[in-house]
C-alpha cells in the first residue's frame, strides 16, 4: 500500500509515527495521479482540508482526516473527534476494512463577472458577521485560534458590525436553473451548511448531514445587538434555532446577493466576495471513517 501525508500548519512527519505500524509505502505531498497512491491522510484542520479539496475531488483517492487544526470540525462531522480515532480508522482500511464512503461538498460559485471563480467547501460558508469574526480570528496565532480564537473575536466584531441587506433565492423547481427570491431584508449572518459546527464547535447548523444533497442555512436577521450577544454562547449546542430572528431551511442551491460586494468565508477562510451562487456536490469526496 502506498500513502500520501499532507501536513498543516503546526503538523509534521512525527505525527505521522502512529500510522506506520503495517508495511505501508509512504511519501509527503498530494499525488499528481490516482496511480501514485492508495490513499491520502490530511494531517491539520478545516482550512488545510479545504485548500486541498478541489485536487483530492480530481483524485478520488480515499482521504483520512488526522485533526491536528485549529478548529477541526470536518473531523468531528466524519466522528474522527482525536488522533487515537484517525489511526484506528487507518488500521481498518490497511488490513482490508470498507470503512470508506463518499461525502458531498459544498459549491461557491462566484458572480462577479470579473472572476467567475469556484471553490468547493466541506464545513460551513457564510455571508456577514461570521465572516468578519473569520477574518479577525485568522490574524491570531494558531494556539489562540484553537482555544476559543473564534469567540474572542466575536465581541469587537459584534458592536462594529450594522446588519447589512440581502437577496436569498432559491432554486424554481418548475422553471430548472432559475431563482425565486426568497428573502430580502437586513440581515446579519447567513451561514450556508454542508456540516453542522464551525468555529470550533459551534452547532450552527445542527441538522446538517455529510450525505443528504442538501445545504442547511442559517438566517439570523436584524436583532439587537446585546440579544445577538446572548444568542452565541446556544450556538455551540445548536439551541439557536429557537430565536424569532434565526430562519432555519434546507435547499440544494441558493444566490445571495447584497447591495454592496461582502467578503464570503468558508472553513474559515476567504473565497470572494458577493455576489455569489452555492449549491452541493454529490458524492464529491471519498473519505475514511471510523
Amino acid at each position: 500500500m502506498r500513502a500520501a501525508a499532507i501536513f498543516g500548519p503546526g503538523a509534521s512527519e512525527k505525527d505521522l509515527k502512529p500510522f506506520q505500524k503495517n508495511s505501508a509505502t509512504w511519501f509527503t505531498g498530494l499525488p499528481t495521479s490516482p496511480k501514485e497512491a492508495d490513499a491520502v491522510l490530511i494531517f491539520g484542520g478545516d482550512g488545510t482540508i479545504h485548500r486541498h479539496l478541489e485536487e483530492l475531488v480530481k483524485l478520488q483517492l480515499p482521504v483520512l482526516i488526522v485533526p491536528c487544526g485549529s478548529g477541526n470540525d470536518f473531523a468531528r462531522a466524519l466522528r474522527l473527534k482525536r488522533v487515537k480515532d484517525a489511526v484506528d480508522a487507518w488500521q481498518k482500511f490497511a488490513s482490508g476494512k470498507n470503512n470508506v464512503c463518499a461525502i458531498d461538498l459544498g459549491v461557491i460559485a462566484s458572480k462577479q463577472s470579473d472572476t467567475g471563480c469556484q471553490r468547493y467547501f466541506c464545513c460551513v460558508a457564510g455571508v456577514g458577521l461570521d465572516s468578519e469574526v473569520a477574518r479577525r480570528a485568522n490574524k491570531f496565532p494558531r494556539w489562540l485560534r484553537a482555544h476559543g480564537g473564534y469567540a474572542l473575536t466575536l465581541p469587537s466584531a459584534l458592536f462594529h458590525f450594522a446588519p447589512f441587506p440581502m437577496k436569498l433565492s432559491l432554486p424554481d423547481p418548475a422553471q430548472p436553473g432559475t431563482f425565486v427570491l426568497r428573502s430580502a431584508k437586513p440581515t446579519v449572518l447567513a451561514a450556508f451548511a454542508n456540516a453542522p459546527s464551525y468555529g470550533g464547535g459551534m452547532k450552527i447548523a445542527p441538522q446538517a448531514r455529510l450525505d443528504d444533497g442538501q445545504l442547511d442555512i442559517c438566517l439570523i436577521t436584524d436583532i439587537e445587538k446585546m440579544k445577538l450577544f446572548c444568542l452565541f454562547p446556544t450556538v455551540y449546542f445548536g439551541r439557536h434555532l429557537s430565536i424569532p430572528e434565526v430562519e432555519y431551511f434546507q435547499t440544494p442551491a441558493l444566490r445571495i446577493e447584497t447591495e454592496h460586494p461582502l467578503d464570503v468565508y468558508a472553513d474559515g477562510e476567504y473565497v470572494c466576495q458577493t455576489p455569489i451562487e452555492a449549491s452541493v456536490a454529490r458524492g464529491a469526496l471519498r473519505v475514511i471513517v471510523p
